[in-house]
């Protein structure tokens, strides 16, 4: 364990400083500036002896929390990583996107403020990138066997490191020009800067794994030809259908789904010329949703020069603190200030969406809105409470429904269930044999620590349906949710 009185002689929960609004604002670099060693140690040295560490629960991965922070407390770095890439591929992008149900998971966080997991997890990682010590582990024979994996967000990446690795030989395939899936398009650079996603890439290419940009499956090539070519398919493409708003107006210029965005703002941070980029440079900027996208829209439009930014959600305002129907070591739902909304805007809750209001150009100029009431637990625009919010961009942040299903429907006849994703046994397979399915793809919109966990186990499916046994982890099923009680 780490200081047997760690969290005795530190009560309090340190977390590395957030750049100023008025200096973050003028580029696209995270926010968070870079944590002090010894501030992390002490931070790390408040892991207990809790006897049964919650936190392995919390964390899908079941990450060996309390071993990396005693390594990092005693200033052991590389064993540090050791354990920690053991059950987590990509601790730079959970350490940094992941809202850390471990630490709502943390014994210490009964009755003292958790311990800060998630910021020890990505000082280990980058201390790791920056001494070199993460390196390529190609596989030490090849089985001669072939999987493909379409699509390449975290749990196809992780399903794909998993199994080359293993000594598979492994094809990427990925509909956009560049590898990533939503790391690359839709996580804005000032969250995640794109230099992290490049070095394990790197990794990744050295061990032997084929990235295949620019290549949608079921238009250039069809998923049964991509089927009768490998020996197993793992399907990886998310959960990417938007959810709309059909009211009156949604068809006038400038409303948009948040998607439609955010990747356009991400390719011009690539450098690519996008023409006519949706931009809230000079405008009046309403975000519907009040999620982490739309978060990510509300900072996106700061940093674009937007002339007001207005965030509305039509539930109620959630506690600040854990509410009793959601005890720990559960994850609560609660109201939280991310990066964004301290750079400004407005946040508005119980508000009802009711029509888009047009110019004369067929342009949205402004939105009517209601207060929300709620009539026999439906919620519902309240009569005679409308007023009007200038807006000349509306962006639809609304969720996602589930998984585009045309093409594998179609062309393999795979089924999809009654909640829009595609169906799967317990093994992670499809109603197709030999196509397997990850990620939100089959989960429908989670968090990133789901993805990687669910590649991780689809890798380990995928291994035992070739080979008839699989060394590789098996860290969740299916079926599994977050922690309860």
């Amino acid at each position: 364990m780490a200081d047997p009185k760690g969290f005795l002689k530190t009560q309090e929960r340190e977390l590395p400083a957030r750049r100023p609004v008025s200096v973050r604002l003028m580029d696209w670099k995270e926010v968070y500036e870079q944590g002090d060693a010894a501030t992390i140690r002490r931070q790390a040295g408040r892991c207990m002896d809790c006897g049964i560490p919650f936190c392995h629960h919390g964390c899908p991965l079941g990450n060996l929390i309390p071993e990396w922070n005693d390594l990092t407390w005693r200033d052991e770095g590389r064993q540090a990583i050791e354990r920690l890439h053991a059950t987590n591929n990509f601790p730079e992008f959970t350490g940094r996107l992941c809202p850390a149900p471990c630490e709502a998971s943390c014994v210490l966080g009964i009755n003292q403020p958790a311990v800060t997991i998630k910021q020890v997890e990505v000082s280990i990682i980058d201390q790791a990138f920056a001494n070199g010590w993460v390196q390529p582990h190609p596989p030490e024979r090849l089985t001669g066997k072939t999987v493909a994996v379409v699509g390449s967000g975290p749990a196809g990446l992780a399903a794909a490191q998993q199994l080359t690795r293993a000594g598979h030989t492994v094809a990427v395939y990925e509909r956009d020009d560049r590898i990533g899936g939503m790391l690359r398009y839709g996580i804005p650079d000032f969250k995640m800067e794109k230099k992290h996603l490049e070095g394990r890439l790197t990794q990744m290419m050295a061990e032997g794994t084929r990235f295949r940009a620019g290549i949608e499956i079921g238009v250039d090539i069809s998923w049964d030809d991509l089927r009768a070519r490998y020996d197993a398919v793992i399907v990886c493409t998310g959960a990417t259908v938007p959810r709309d708003l059909p009211i009156p107006g949604r068809d006038l210029d400038g409303v948009h789904f948040a998607m439609e965005y955010l990747v356009q703002q991400n390719k011009v941070g690539a450098g690519d010329d996008v023409l006519g980029q949706i931009t809230a440079e000079g405008k009046h900027v309403v975000v519907l949703g009040g999620g982490d996208t739309g978060a990510d829209c509300i900072g996106t439009a700061h940093r674009q020069g937007a002339l007001s930014v207005t965030n509305l959600a039509i539930g109620k305002q959630p506690p600040s603190e854990r509410p009793e129907t959601q005890p720990w070591p559960m994850f609560p739902t609660l109201f939280e200030v991310a990066s964004a909304h301290e750079e400004g805007g407005e946040r508005t809750y119980l508000a009802s969406t009711v029509e888009f209001l047009s110019n004369d150009s067929g342009e949205v100029r402004a939105i009517r809105v209601a207060e929300t009431e709620f009539v026999d637990g439906r919620r519902v625009p309240k009569a005679g409470s409308e007023r009007e919010i200038p807006a000349d961009l509306v962006l639809l942040a609304l969720g996602f429904t589930g998984a585009e299903g045309d093409g594998i429907t179609t062309q393999l006849g795979t089924r999809f269930d009654q909640h829009g994703t595609v169906e799967r046994d317990g093994d992670y397979q499809s109603t197709t044999p030999g196509v397997f399915v990850a990620g939100d793809a089959g989960r429908g919109q989670s968090l990133i620590v789901w993805a990687i966990a669910e590649g991780r186990a689809a890798a380990s499916a995928v291994d035992r349906y070739l080979e008839g046994t699989t060394e590789l982890p098996f860290p969740v099923k299916p079926t599994d949710r977050a922690i309860s009680i």
